[in-house]
C-alpha cells in the first residue's frame, strides 16, 4: 500500500510519527507532505521523517486562501506521480479535495467543532474519524473511537517521559516550574476568536515567578520583556516538560489538551470558552475526568492558576484522574494505523487499548 501523509501542525507531527513507524514495519510505503510551519518542519527533521514542504506559512488571514490553494494544486501535482492508496490528515482540506481525483481513500481526522472548513472538507472524504463525543454528524462514513487525537502519542505506550534530558538542557524536574503557551490568532477557525491579551501575559508570568521558574513557548511574537522566559529546551522534549511541570496555561486548545493527558494541572484561557456548547474534547477533560479548566475571562484564568499552584495536594490529585482516563481510552495509533490499512474503506471499529487487552486475557 502507498500512503500520503500531510502536515499543517506540529500535533500533526505528533499524531502521525508513530502510525509511520507503524505502516513502514508492516511493508506499506508512506509519503509526508507538509506546509511550513513554526515547529513542524523542524519536528520532522528532529524525528528523522522524510518530508517535502509543498507550500509555506501564510502571513495573515488574507492569504490563507492563495496559499491553500497552491498547497492543493501542488499535492495533487506530486500524488499523481505516486498514484497513492489512502490519503491522511487532520482537518483534511487538501486531502479530501485531491483523492478524489486521483483515486485514492481519503481518511480526515477531525476534533474541532464548529469550524467552518468542515464544510469544504467531509463532504468529499471517504472516512471521517473523530473522538466519540464529537457532537457534529457527518454522515455514513463518520466513525467515532473512544479516544482523544493528543494520545495518538502520549498513551502510556509510546510516551514515556525523560527527566535526563530535561536535566541536560538546565532544567530540573523537580523543581517547581510552569509552561505558558501562547498562539497567533491567524487560522481560518480563528476569525473572530482571540486568547489572552499582552496585558494578560505579562500579569501571568508575574503572578507565576512568585512561585518558580516561567517557561514559555510562542507562534506570536514575544515583546523583549518575555523573550528571557522562552523554551529552553528543543521542541522533541516540550511534552517531557509538560509533564513535570505543575502547571500548564495558555491560549492553546492543542497544547491545554496535551498538558492534561498528562496529568498536569491546566488552565485554558481562550474566546471559544465562552461559547454556549464549548469543544466536546474540552467538556469530557473538565466535566467527566476533571483535568482541565476553561474560561474566556483572563481575570477567572488568573484566579484558577493561583488556586491550583495554591493547593500542595494539586498534583497528585490530577496524576489519579489521568490514569483514570486511560483505563477508559484506546491505542489511538493501533486505531488510526488500522483505518489507514482497511483496503476495502469500512469503518472498522476502534481496537483495544493495551491495559484494556492485558485485564481481558
Amino acid at each position: 500500500m502507498k500512503a500520503v501523509v500531510t502536515i499543517q501542525h506540529p500535533a500533526h507531527v505528533h499524531f502521525y510519527r508513530h502510525v509511520i513507524t507503524e505502516l513502514e514495519a508492516r511493508g506499506h510505503e508512506v509519503f509526508v507532505f507538509a506546509r511550513e510551519n513554526d515547529l513542524a518542519i523542524p519536528l520532522l527533521n528532529a524525528y528523522g521523517i522524510p518530508h517535502e514542504v509543498l507550500a509555506g506559512p501564510q502571513d495573515s488571514l488574507s492569504e490563507l486562501a492563495r496559499v491553500q490553494l497552491a498547497y492543493e494544486l501542488r499535492l495533487l501535482r506530486r500524488v499523481r506521480a505516486i498514484d497513492p492508496d489512502v490519503m491522511t490528515a487532520i482537518g483534511g482540506v487538501a486531502v479530501s479535495h485531491v483523492a478524489p481525483l486521483v483515486g485514492a481513500r481519503s481518511v480526515v481526522f477531525v476534533d474541532n467543532e464548529g469550524t467552518t472548513s468542515h464544510r469544504i472538507t467531509t463532504p468529499f472524504a471517504h472516512v471521517v474519524a473523530t473522538p466519540r463525543g464529537y457532537e457534529e454528524e457527518y454522515g455514513p462514513n463518520h466513525v467515532r473511537y473512544d479516544g482523544f487525537h493528543e494520545l495518538a502519542y502520549l498513551h502510556p505506550a509510546y510516551f514515556e517521559p525523560d527527566p535526563d534530558a530535561l536535566r541536560e538542557a538546565g532544567v530540573d524536574p523537580d523543581d517547581r516550574y510552569f509552561v505558558l503557551r501562547f498562539r497567533r490568532w491567524d487560522a481560518l477557525h480563528d476569525v473572530g476568536e482571540a486568547g489572552l491579551s499582552l496585558e494578560g501575559k505579562r500579569r501571568l508570568v508575574s503572578m507565576l515567578e512568585e512561585y518558580g521558574s516561567v517557561y514559555i513557548t510562542s507562534t506570536d511574537e514575544l515583546p523583549a520583556d518575555l523573550e528571557a522566559y522562552q523554551l529552553p529546551v528543543s521542541p522533541t522534549r516540550i511534552h517531557d516538560l509538560l509533564y513535570y511541570a505543575d502547571c500548564y496555561a495558555g491560549d492553546s486548545a492543542t497544547m491545554a489538551t496535551e498538558s492534561a493527558l498528562l496529568g498536569t494541572p491546566t488552565v485554558r484561557i481562550q474566546s471559544f470558552a465562552a461559547r454556549e456548547a464549548d469543544m466536546s474534547n474540552f467538556v469530557e477533560l473538565e466535566q467527566s475526568y476533571d483535568l482541565m479548566r476553561s474560561t474566556p475571562d483572563e481575570e477567572r484564568g488568573l484566579e484558577l492558576i493561583r488556586e491550583i499552584v495554591d493547593d500542595p495536594e494539586t498534583s497528585a490529585r490530577w496524576r489519579n484522574r489521568r490514569d483514570r482516563l486511560f483505563e477508559d481510552k484506546i491505542d489511538v495509533t493501533a486505531y488510526v494505523t488500522a483505518l489507514l490499512c482497511d483496503q476495502g474503506g469500512a469503518p472498522v471499529q476502534p481496537v483495544a487499548s493495551p491495559a484494556t487487552a492485558v485485564a481481558t486475557r
